[in-house]
């Protein structure tokens, strides 16, 4: 018999002895039959599908969520935000957390082939750390030194990988599969160069970061809410805007072949359009903020030049000499 079974008993009782893998899964199965189970309940509109969203139910279910999460609780923060810290201040914080991501704008500029983008990019990074004070001022432009954007899922795209279905990601929002795939080597990378390089492997640091940089982007979105309240099919606005905006940094506005779905009209949905081609595509690609026009587009027609009254008009006749 045991000198000590009461003890001995506790022991076996005590929740520590358990492992914390053990606590954690059933949150994660948890979780995971939320979304499961919401899947099923999602409703589709009426219409012929769109080809290129073949998760479309599940990625109805995760839009509603990520919107019900933005209207509890980001866009409010974000309004807070705005409101209560001035302009100067807002953008010094955008500009130090662009700078602190764009090692991985230099990474995807010359894995594309950019090099002469990648090159003016390192600049740019150098003169805004060191002149401008670590980020928070913006120098590099005002020296002609442009701010570019790119990522590992556009690197994937220029070396020809097919976007593959369209996915609303939960917390993260719309994306591609291939876009979705590319996320995973731009946070290594960041988590390398940020979390364990400079800041020694803080995860509470690498967090803030992460939470601040939420915030502030969803500030500069609270401009087309108003946008996205007054649309017929917010999804389907989303999704839109989404795909030729991917498009347009990928292909330039040229789309390719096995890429064009003429026959996606029938959900209040354009497909993406090539230079050219289906003007009424261009106001939807132009909606979000950040969205270049469209090239190659036609010009408006300038106004015929006044007849002059001394001339007479071309169909008339002309008077005998």
């Amino acid at each position: 018999m045991p000198r000590h079974p009461i003890a001995a008993q506790a022991q076996r009782r005590s929740p520590l002895s358990c492992p914390r893998p053990i606590t954690r899964a059933p949150a994660a199965l948890a979780l995971l039959a939320l979304y499961l189970g919401l899947s099923g309940c999602a409703t589709l509109p009426s219409g012929k599908p769109d080809p290129r969203d073949r998760f479309e139910r599940f990625n109805r279910t995760v839009y509603v969520f990520n919107s019900k999460l933005d209207h509890a609780l980001l866009r409010p923060v974000a309004r807070g935000y705005v409101k209560v810290i001035p302009q100067p201040i807002r953008t010094a914080v955008n500009n130090f957390l662009t700078n602190l991501g764009y090692p991985t704008t230099i990474v995807n500029q010359f894995l594309q082939g950019n090099f002469k983008d990648g090159a003016s990019d390192t600049a740019r990074l150098v003169v805004n750390t060191s002149i401008g004070i670590g980020g928070l001022f913006d120098p590099a432009t005002r020296m002609g030194l442009d701010r570019h954007g790119a990522d590992f899922g556009q690197t994937l795209g220029k070396w020809g990988a097919h976007s593959g279905p369209y996915l609303m990601l939960p917390l993260l929002g719309p994306s591609t599969v291939r876009d979705g795939i590319g996320l995973v080597p731009d946070w290594l990378l960041l988590h390398e160069y940020e979390t364990v390089k400079l800041f020694h492997n803080n995860g509470y640091i690498e967090w803030s970061l992460y939470a601040i940089n939420l915030v502030n982007l969803r500030a500069q979105l609270l401009d087309i809410d108003h946008l996205l309240d007054s649309a017929y099919d917010p999804y389907a606005f989303v999704r839109s805007a989404y795909l030729q905006r991917r498009d347009y940094l990928i292909n330039g506005g040229a789309v390719t072949p096995d890429e064009e779905f003429p026959d996606a009209g029938d959900t209040g949905d354009l497909p993406p359009a090539a230079p050219g081609k289906g003007a009424a595509a261009a106001p939807a690609a132009t909606a979000v903020p950040g969205a270049p026009a469209i090239p190659n587009a036609a010009p408006p027609a300038s106004p015929a030049p006044p007849a002059d009254p001394a001339l007479p008009p071309p169909d008339s006749p002309q008077p005998p000499k």
